[in-house]
């Protein structure tokens, strides 16, 4: 069978990884012109995705590559003595089992682990599919695919060919994102320093074997912004005026941001589809279901998904028609548990008021002195989304009729 996917981030590759071994015939599009170097942001993968990425047999260059940030060290809007953290006892009250990773580097292991059996074409994008399987591209010729896959992130090109316009799936949790590569005058090795004030935090991190540095800005607004998403000259006058008057670095940050050679800005927002198939068409990773970027784990849910959706149309042999609904029956659950976590999530990360910044600080604290077993304990008394990567059990898929176990 003959299977599209549009995408090469995260889930495009992880997809076409499990697809080619369970027998498929696989072709990603990707809209850029090669694979992208952009710069990104640190990104999670939890215990449910490391098991995919050992199975993958990617697991040593996941690890070699991961950012080494150890320590965060927040000041605090209106005084008070900076909190120190010690990262891992933080990840350690999620998942037992945890990398942080550039984007980009996890992207690039990906693309090698299927560029010699999976067919790539940069630089086309997909304009019309029919129910079919005819496929047109922008500039390719049109082409027949038994399934059609969108993997293209959370502004989808698949999903508003198939689905509609964007604002129709989209549930807005009230904050914003902006990430800056810039250079790393502060010199930090292993560690984020930032300001945290109500409503609007900012930061900055360096990671091992990366040059330059991050600039992080998290921030609330009572109302969603008027802007479009790759207008950026309009996001970095919104993120300067939602940033006036802070202290600290935070004037150099946004001077930097100015002159990024990339600068990545969006809202914090939630896709919640009734499905993610019509037809032979299907989504996967943010493309479906985006918890919320930078507070819902949307990595590793993407890499699981990818996983699933592979396993079920192998073991439905390929009809759609089983697997689509078995696929999205199966990665439903933690679907649902990662949307509760982001929204709490961007509650506690940008705090609303006084009140919260405080608590937020004195959290911090406590975590420091706390066993890191208690810390777990503790995450698990407050609810199930909590740990809701531990709670992640994957299905063993056999592999297709002439291909070795997966190790």
């Amino acid at each position: 069978m003959r299977v599209l996917i549009s995408g090469a981030g995260i889930a495009g590759p992880v997809l076409a990884y499990w697809l080619v071994r369970h027998g498929f015939d696989v072709t990603v599009v990707e809209r850029a012109p090669a694979l992208r170097k952009a710069g990104g942001h640190a990104v999670d993968l939890f215990r449910p995705a490391m098991e995919i990425v050992e199975r993958m047999g990617v697991l040593e260059r996941v690890v070699a590559a991961k950012t080494g940030t150890e320590r965060l060290t927040m000041h605090v809007e209106g005084g008070g003595r900076p909190v120190d953290v010690q990262v891992g006892r933080v990840m350690g009250a999620f998942s037992d089992r945890h990398v942080e990773i550039m984007r980009d580097d996890l992207g690039e292991i990906f693309y090698d682990a299927t560029r010699h059996d999976t067919e790539y074409v940069f630089g086309d994008s997909i304009t019309a599919i029919s129910d079919s399987g005819e496929v047109t591209f922008e500039r390719g010729r049109p082409a027949r695919y038994d399934l059609v896959i969108g993997a293209d992130g959370l502004h989808s090109n698949v999903r508003r060919l198939v689905f509609g316009p964007e604002e129709r799936c989209t549930s807005w949790i009230g904050a914003y994102l902006a990430v800056a590569s810039i250079p790393n005058y502060l010199g930090l090795d292993g560690r984020m320093e930032g300001l945290a004030g109500v409503g609007r935090m900012a930061a900055v991190y360096g990671a091992a074997r990366m040059p330059d540095a991050r600039a992080v800005f998290l921030f609330r607004t009572p109302e969603p912004l008027d802007y479009h998403h790759r207008d950026l000259a309009r996001q970095k006058e919104l993120l300067r005026a939602r940033f006036a008057g802070a202290g600290w670095e935070v004037p150099r940050l946004l001077d930097e941001a100015e002159r990024a050679p990339a600068f990545y800005f969006d809202s914090i927002t939630q896709l919640r589809l009734d499905t993610w198939s019509r037809g032979r068409v299907t989504l996967v990773g943010d493309a479906g279901y985006c918890p919320g970027p930078a507070v819902g784990g949307s990595t590793s849910l993407a890499v699981v998904g990818a996983y699933v959706l592979a396993g079920e149309l192998a073991a439905h042999g390929g009809d759609h028609t089983r697997a689509y609904p078995a696929y999205e029956a199966e990665i439903a659950p933690y679907v649902l548990q990662s949307r509760t976590f982001a929204v709490g999530a961007a509650k506690r990360l940008v705090p609303a008021g006084r009140f919260d910044l405080w608590t937020l600080a004195r959290a911090a604290n406590l975590i420091n002195l706390l066993p890191t077993a208690v810390t777990r304990a503790a995450a698990k008394l407050g609810g199930k989304s909590a740990r809701l990567h531990e709670s992640v059990a994957l299905k063993e898929y056999a592999p297709a009729e002439g291909q070795a176990s997966t190790p």
